[in-house]
């Protein structure tokens, strides 16, 4: 028969001692002379007297301490110590919290062998970015395939097919730490062979790593040719538009006040006009340039006449001159370069990168976005990604 009511135990002041309100059961309410109220449950276990902290008053409420109080008696009927019960729990909730996803993760991390920096940036963006926000919390023994798939997919969704094998190649190293350090049993992401899209072949070859990037850029910029041929070298990684694009592009499509080049939708591939946000590095390229060619219908003419673009030979000559064979770079590559590197180093949005790119993508309602969609973020992009190849240049003469 339960004695105490709600209303007492809110009322209940505290004295120069502790005293005790009962419920009945064992159950009471200790009430301290600091003001606390907490639930105890006193009971006997195999001859011996126990006591169970249930809770402070009122965070846990008289219902809810009676519900807490019935359970405890029934783990007692069953030869079950409610105290060394509630313990156990505390500890497996404490393992859980140490061997959750985040935490291997990061242990991992800390103690896998040396490796370059761009590899450390891409797995680094590649689990705060895609994996933590889906997996940090939980137990990484409970993580199951279909879990990583769903986190995967979401990957894929963005077109970014090559992170997510990246990703999945990821989790495999994590999952392989976690069992040989006695956290999991088994590695899930193993049974995702041939689940995920396969990367599109394409023959544009192209140089992805930030390691072997800084070479490259600190060559173009060194490379000695004509004042045409070296400022289409220069910005061909700069804007990482369509070669064609580039080529026949036209002094009255770039506007110096407006810090862009402005492409009529008669030149795209998508038949859609486009815009490329010239960062400080471009405008100083194309402005030395155009004391140049300013005359010239084309930014940047054909040696054999003002009349024709230069050669779709020109850049790729000029890769080849710096020692870059075709099977390493190709100047549509560079789109690939950029592509890669801003969404998997860098961590720019990938809707911005697929609209700087000039690729066809379409809102919800399957309409083709406007030209100025995201502009001024795109604007910062290429301002951070001329930086970001400076950055990587200065580094390969600075370790010359």
């Amino acid at each position: 028969m339960h004695k105490l009511a709600a209303k007492a135990a809110s009322n209940a002041k505290p004295g120069t001692k502790p005293y005790n309100l009962s419920d009945g059961g064992g159950l009471y309410l200790l009430i301290k002379p600091n003001g606390t109220k907490a639930w105890r449950f006193n009971y006997r276990f195999n001859g011996k007297q126990k006591t169970l902290a249930i809770g402070v008053f009122p965070d846990v409420s008289l219902k809810t301490a009676r519900e807490k109080h019935k359970e405890a008696r029934e783990n007692l009927a069953n030869d079950i110590d409610p105290s060394s019960q509630k313990k156990a729990i505390k500890a497996a909730k404490q393992s859980e919290s140490v061997n959750n996803f985040e935490i291997v993760a990061s242990e991992w991390a800390r103690t896998r062998g040396k490796k370059a920096i761009s590899t450390e940036k891409r797995q680094e963006a590649l689990l705060k970015k895609d994996l933590v926000p889906y997996l940090g919390n939980r137990p990484i023994a409970d993580i199951n395939t279909p879990e990583l798939l769903k986190v995967l997919r979401k990957i894929e969704t963005r077109g970014a097919i090559e992170t997510a094998h990246r990703a999945k190649r990821l989790l495999g190293q994590i999952f392989r730490y976690a069992i040989v350090t006695g956290r999991a049993e088994r590695d899930p992401s193993a049974d995702l062979k041939d689940a995920l899209a396969q990367p599109t072949k394409t023959h544009f070859k192209s140089i992805t790593e930030p390691a072997e990037v800084g070479p490259l850029i600190a060559a173009i910029n060194s490379y000695q040719a004509t004042p045409v041929v070296m400022a289409a070298l220069r910005l061909t990684p700069l804007l990482f538009c369509r070669p064609g694009e580039l080529r026949h592009l036209e002094w009255q499509e770039v506007n110096f006040d407006e810090a862009r080049i402005e492409l009529p939708a008669s030149k795209m591939k998508t038949k859609e006009p486009h815009i490329i946000p010239l960062a400080t590095q471009a405008m100083g390229i194309l402005k030395e340039l155009q004391l140049i060619t300013g005359r010239s219908k084309f930014v940047f003419p054909s040696a054999r006449g003002n009349s024709r673009p230069l050669s779709e030979n020109g850049v790729r000559t000029a890769l080849r001159t710096l020692g870059y064979t075709n099977e390493q770079i190709s100047p549509h590559g560079f789109r690939a370069m950029a592509r890669t590197i801003l969404d998997e180093i860098l961590n720019f949005p990938v809707d911005w990168i697929e609209h700087q790119l000039a690729h066809s993508v379409k809102d919800a309602n399957g309409r083709a976005y406007n030209r100025t969609k995201h502009l001024e973020q795109r604007r910062g992009m290429m301002q951070k990604w001329a930086d970001y190849l400076n950055e990587l240049a200065l580094s390969v003469n600075t370790r010359g």
